[in-house]
């Protein structure tokens, strides 16, 4: 039967429900729908869609989340495509809306990914699955943002996500969100992806820079880097997927902000 949803950009969407022939263009994303059970009815992912591993591997990669096949996307005929506003490019998402049903979503808080999830489980036909991931999340944030209440450190961060330019996630972000959470405080407070210099970022005076893994993947030798410019600035490698994934990941990224809050506590 035909059903209409409205995605995270206020569009209808109108779909053969349930979806039997999904598309998704974002790893986190994959990650939620191969988590609520959507094992069969997935058939084209991206090449970034890593997790869960032994699922994705036999799934049609359609390229990267900026760089869509159109061409092989429109070989497997899909009845849903599910993309981002942030993680897609916005002239492939207009081409393939032209000819397909196509879920966006737009992730900058905690409560837009809760309500992300809900609308996914609505979406493909697993709301109790959809329901209790989102208690668990939600319940676990609950107790990381209090503890960080409890006992707040005022530790003031950075985080770096790219290289050549340095960018840093700024406000108006999923990481910035989860920063805040946490209990540390983002220095950069310009909104979006700013660029900014080594020299800008001392001004700023941060006591922590995190290097993300992902989308840029910083390693120890930019540690090093990093600490000749600003040596009085502890330099920390972090799992950007734990930062950035606002799917099923969330899980595990409370646990991972729990431990990183006690290490700089």
């Amino acid at each position: 039967m035909k059903k209409t949803f409205t995605d995270q950009l206020g569009r209808e969407v109108h779909i053969n429900y349930p979806p039997k022939r999904i598309i998704s263009l974002v790893p986190s994303q994959t990650e939620l729908l191969f988590d609520l059970g959507l094992d069969t009815e997935i058939i084209g992912i991206t090449k970034f869609c890593i997790h869960p591993g032994p699922k994705v591997q036999s799934k049609t990669k359609i390229g990267g989340t900026k760089s869509l096949n159109i061409e092989l996307i429109s070989r497997l005929n899909p009845d849903l495509i599910i993309g981002n506003k942030e993680e897609n490019s916005k002239a492939d998402i207009e081409l393939l809306m032209d000819s397909y049903p196509v879920w966006m979503s737009d992730v900058t808080t905690l409560e837009e990914a809760r309500a992300m999830i809900t609308q996914f489980g609505e979406l493909v036909n697993r709301q109790p699955e959809s329901a209790y991931l989102n208690h668990l999340i939600q319940s676990g944030f609950a107790d990381l943002q209090q503890l960080s209440i409890q006992s707040p450190f005022h530790k003031k961060v950075a985080y770096l996500i790219w290289k050549g330019p340095y960018m840093f996630a700024g406000s108006n972000t999923f990481i910035n969100t989860l920063l805040n959470v946490a209990g540390f405080i983002n220095v950069v407070e310009s909104p979006r992806y700013p660029e900014l210099s080594l020299l800008e970022l001392a001004r700023l005076s941060p006591d922590i820079v995190f290097l993300s893994s992902e989308p840029y993947p910083f390693k120890e030798k930019h540690v090093t880097e990093i600490k000749l410019l600003l040596p009085n600035v502890q330099v920390v490698l972090v799992d950007g997927e734990m930062f950035s994934w606002y799917g099923s990941r969330l899980l595990k990224s409370v646990e991972y902000l729990f431990h990183l809050q006690k290490a700089f506590s």
